[in-house]
């Protein structure tokens, strides 16, 4: 009989890459993983939350808009909830910056750590109702002085980042994850409810034949942005 089965025995899971990724990091205190691995709680439950949505009633919006505008949805508000909670839980964080919120959240002094989050719990949630593809994207930052955390500490250029990342939730839920050495491709197994490693070093091509961006707004984008989108669009 072949020794093969359909189960990976050794699978590489996103906690488990991590850790690892942490323990080679010299002088490494375990916090960015402790921080990673609550925002990966965050995002398992805002996934099942998106899949029961029209079950839970959790279509449709909430009555209020957020900073830049836009109508705030009922799973935008649980989203939010679920990543500040889980984020401040983790004794690792002292900033947290959402879309959601005008002002900068200050972790309570006694779960304080030394790293900054930034992020949009659910991207996209204009797209709730049709069912559509919607996301949380992060940044994380390390707090650069000793004193008292501020919305100052969140303004910092994008080079100081010490990991980023994006859930995906659609026909599966993916997380794309960077600690700075290349970009990571895990998604979620519903039945173990772990991230596996599915795509290592992902990269984009130097040249390809689409653009993506959003053109909603393309009146008001600088002439030489719409020069550079015309000569794409229709080559000569």
């Amino acid at each position: 009989m072949s020794d093969k089965t359909p189960f990976e025995t050794d699978m590489l899971t996103l906690t488990r890459f991590v850790m690892e990724k942490g323990r080679r990091v010299k002088g490494a205190t375990g916090e960015l993983t402790q921080l990673l691995n609550s925002m990966l709680t965050a995002i398992k439950a805002i996934s099942s939350a998106v899949r029961k949505a029209g079950l839970a009633h959790m279509f449709g919006i909430a009555g209020t808009v957020n900073v830049t505008g836009d109508e705030v949805k009922k799973l935008d508000v649980l989203s939010n909830s679920l990543v500040i909670n889980m984020l401040q839980s983790s004794y690792s964080t002292c900033v947290l910056v959402t879309e959601e919120n005008k002002e900068a959240i200050l972790t309570p002094k006694d779960k304080r750590g030394k790293y900054v989050v930034c992020f949009d719990p659910l991207d996209g949630s204009s797209n709730i109702d049709c069912l559509a593809p919607i996301g949380t994207i992060f940044a994380i930052y390390k707090k650069e002085t000793d004193e008292e955390p501020s919305e100052k500490d969140a303004l910092q250029p994008g080079r100081n980042i010490v990991a980023a990342g994006y859930a995906l939730y659609g026909s599966a839920t993916l997380v794309a994850l960077s600690t700075g050495q290349g970009v990571d491709c895990f998604m979620l197994d519903p039945a173990l409810g772990e991230f596996i490693l599915v795509d290592r070093d992902v990269k984009i091509k130097k040249k390809g034949k689409v653009y993506s961006l959003n053109e909603g707004y393309a009146k008001y984008f600088d002439p030489a942005m719409t020069e550079y989108l015309q000569k794409k669009k229709f080559p000569e």
